[in-house]
């Protein structure tokens, strides 16, 4: 045990103590071990623990407790002048629910074991019979918080608590959101500022077991699909705070879909075109016109519209904002078709071009928490100076993409994945393996998806099919026809059938009538 913990926890129980909050008793009941919390009977569920771990009845021992039940009001005020202080919604509501139960008095000492910190000031034993107090180990593991900005005192704890977001698993949001805030309180100490209970992760529908087989090597995924796919995809694929499902499918759609067909084959299209038709420099732009003015309105608009998507943990739909703007992009460059304005008005490619790359360059620097290796040859590849690859420098005149600057040839950053067999070990042996996967077959896509997948689709063969006429050069060409087929393949992955344009009804000719 360390002593800067030990102090801290000590300092807490005396200052707990001091005020009348903690007194001696006795303590009978039901324990869980693995859980390392209480449970009262009406919380058995089959015999065992919510959790469903096994439950011990503990004899009645001696025990220092700590006055929770007269902190059931207080907490539910404390709740309502701070509606922010639980997240997400469903875990505050069952919070709420819990502490409007009533709640029992705290054991926070044992006497049936000897690891641990003991209780401070307690009498000293006088024989084998007179117990030891040690410290009820959610005390001690919560006071960590406290401990590591050098609790009691020190510049840290003075600058740095209460804490701004505790992040917790949702099993054990009664730890953090009641017993915590309580103690803190008691002690005339601030409690954090917001918990936030974050969900689990399910494999194909199942919880993920040792027992089934689904377990996935974290180490394995990243060297597959690559540490940043795997960062976004935790926090785009599902809302957190609710529970979220892996599955291959689902990783290759981010990784192939978003990350190497829309982001990544955008940068690549840009910064090839400026590489090859601007001297190898950031191009000088010309008069803006409505639809460039619109394109930048998105970009620099998207930072506001993210941070406070963050701020509450909505993850997702601030990937969801960025997302938007990325699409948005790559149907500007489409429809503005830079590959064929150099042959016919160069200021306007360029133009286009620049516009295209201050876009990206508010698109980076809104990824660098989400994947900053990424966002960062993003920069690299923009020419973006380091002490403007802060949100601060967004909207900084001197940090936009300067014209003339050199750039560096292009480089993939998100090369399309491949598998060629499964992540872990067969599972079609375990019971009920195979419904997850069906049901996963079976279900149908977004419409709204599908119809906007066929709409980039749609401008990505006309791009394709105006390079061509336009007379391009295959340099040109493949990219965008890599990008076609990389659109066709997500929507191979979206919906399960191969992408089917449709079809135009040609008239048929009539025949003429003989002339008898």
């Amino acid at each position: 045990m360390s002593a800067p913990l030990q102090d801290a926890v000590v300092e807490l129980w005396r200052m707990l103590e001091e005020k009348g909050h903690i007194y001696l008793g006795a303590y009978e009941g039901w324990y869980s071990v693995r859980d390392e919390a209480y449970y009262t009977e009406s919380e058995l569920v089959d015999g065992k623990a919510p959790t469903g771990a096994e439950v011990e009845w503990v004899v009645k021992e001696p025990s220092y407790f700590f006055k929770l039940s007269e902190w059931g009001d207080k907490l539910l005020e404390y709740y309502d002048s701070h509606p922010d202080f639980i997240g997400p919604n469903s875990r505050r509501n069952e919070v709420i629910s819990f502490v409007k139960g009533g709640l029992r008095d705290l054991s926070i000492s044992r006497t049936t074991f000897e690891w641990g910190i003991n209780v401070p000031d307690q009498p000293v034993p006088t024989s084998d019979d007179d117990p030891n107090h040690i410290m009820y180990v959610w005390v001690d593991a919560l006071t960590n918080y406290l401990s590591a900005l050098g609790f009691p005192g020190g510049d840290k704890f003075e600058r740095f608590w209460p804490a701004g977001v505790q992040m917790v698993g949702k099993d054990i949001i009664r730890f953090h959101a009641v017993y915590w805030p309580a103690l803190l309180l008691a002690a005339g100490l601030e409690p954090p500022q917001r918990i936030f209970a974050h969900g689990w992760w399910t494999r194909d529908g199942q919880k993920i077991s040792k027992s089934i087989g689904n377990v996935i090597d974290p180490t394995e995924l990243v060297s597959t699909f690559g540490v940043d796919q795997v960062r976004y995809f935790l926090m785009a694929e599902v809302p957190f705070g609710q529970d979220g499902d892996y599955s291959e499918t689902a990783m290759l759609a981010t990784a192939n879909g978003f990350l190497a067909n829309a982001l990544g084959n955008l940068q690549m299209r840009v910064m090839s075109l400026v590489h090859k038709n601007c001297d190898g420099q950031v191009p000088e732009p010309g008069l803006l016109n409505a639809d460039d003015e619109a394109m930048l309105e998105a970009a620099r608009t998207l930072h506001g519209k993210m941070a406070p998507l963050v701020a509450c943990q909505s993850l997702n739909k601030a990937c969801g904002e960025m997302e938007v703007v990325v699409r948005m992009a790559n149907k500007y460059i489409d429809e503005q078709a830079p590959w064929a304005l150099k042959k016919t008005d160069v200021p306007r490619m360029k133009t286009v071009l620049w516009t295209l790359m201050e876009t990206l360059r508010h698109v980076a620097v809104c990824c660098l928490p989400l994947m900053p290796a990424s966002a960062d040859c993003m920069l690299d590849q923009l020419a973006v100076k380091s002490e403007h690859r802060t949100f601060s420098s967004l909207a900084l005149a001197e940090a936009m993409v300067m014209a003339g600057t050199p750039v560096v040839k292009p480089a993939g950053l998100f090369p399309r994945i491949e598998l060629e067999e499964t992540l872990t070990a067969d599972t079609s042996s375990a019971e009920g393996a195979g419904s997850a996967a069906d049901g996963e077959a079976a279900k149908e896509a977004d419409p709204e998806m599908v119809e906007a997948l066929r709409v980039e689709i749609a401008a990505a063969a006309e791009a394709v099919k105006a390079a061509k006429s336009g007379g391009a050069d295959k340099g040109t060409i493949q990219p965008l026809v890599d990008a076609l087929l990389a659109l066709k393949a997500e929507f191979l992955e979206l919906t399960g059938t191969p992408f089917d344009p449709p079809k135009t009804k040609k008239k048929k000719k009539k025949k003429k009538e003989e002339v008898a």
